[in-house]
């Protein structure tokens, strides 16, 4: 795996010092900031592999650090990290725009997977790209998914999905009619095994068609194989919907 830089915005030193151990031992290039207002300057005056982001900080919080960096012309990853365990604290993070979330307190051994998962994911998606076309637009029916621009609308209308959900999306639509099971999603799209998986997938792919289905009680895009997962219509189903 080539050296990736990644940059911590954490206000308790002794978490961030942790961190950044642990990171060097993966070989990475790691940079800190201490508060939301200079970890947001970091992050906009120099690329980075990963953004470790703490929810609570001082001056700007984590929250919209992470709204900021969805606006910039460059995706950067963001792993973020919170001491509060309520699900619409998770929600929000990850309806901001944070590819995935740990809860204070966690152990290195999770903070490593997490890191290494999402760098795979990354380098997959750098990769499928580039076979593909880094710059072509995949149009199913009404939807159009841009995935340089990581953008999507359905009817000319834009579409505001979640990292997890965009990955989820372009899977799907760049293999149309192949059904896959929940856990082959869970391994994709978020790279890593733990339990539960079930209702991770589940969640994301309700959301989703809340998102870009007409009658999420008729999917059009999305469909449901029973006792198997899910699957996106072929370009001959579209038509005849």
């Amino acid at each position: 795996m080539p050296m990736k830089n990644v940059l911590i915005i954490e206000d308790e030193r002794e978490i961030a010092e942790l961190l950044e151990i642990h990171l060097k031992d993966l070989e990475c290039r790691v940079v800190k900031a201490s508060d939301g207002l200079k970890g947001l300057q970091a992050a906009q005056k120099n690329r980075f592999d990963l953004v470790v982001l703490d929810l609570m900080l001082p001056k700007m919080d984590g929250l919209e650090v992470c709204r900021r960096l969805r606006t910039e012309k460059y995706y950067t990853p963001v792993l973020m990290l919170t001491a509060k365990s309520e699900e619409l604290d998770k929600v929000l993070g990850l309806e901001t725009g944070a590819d995935d979330y740990l809860t204070k307190p966690f152990s290195v051994r999770e903070f490593i997977a997490r890191v290494k998962a999402i760098f795979r994911r990354t380098e997959a998606f750098a990769e499928r790209t580039l076979q593909e076309g880094s710059a072509g637009e995949i149009n199913r029916g009404e939807l159009v998914i841009d995935r340089e621009k990581r953008k999507v609308t359905l009817g000319g209308k834009k579409v505001e999905l979640t990292p997890k959900e965009f990955d989820l999306l372009v899977l799907f639509a760049t293999h149309p009619g192949r059904a896959y099971s929940r856990e082959e999603l869970l391994n994709t799209v978020w790279g890593y095994q733990f339990d539960g998986y079930d209702h991770t997938v589940n969640s994301h792919i309700n959301r989703l068609r809340t998102k870009i289905e007409k009658d999420i009680t008729q999917p059009r895009y999305i469909q449901t194989v029973w006792g198997v997962g899910y699957r996106f219509s072929e370009q001959e189903e579209l038509q005849r919907r």
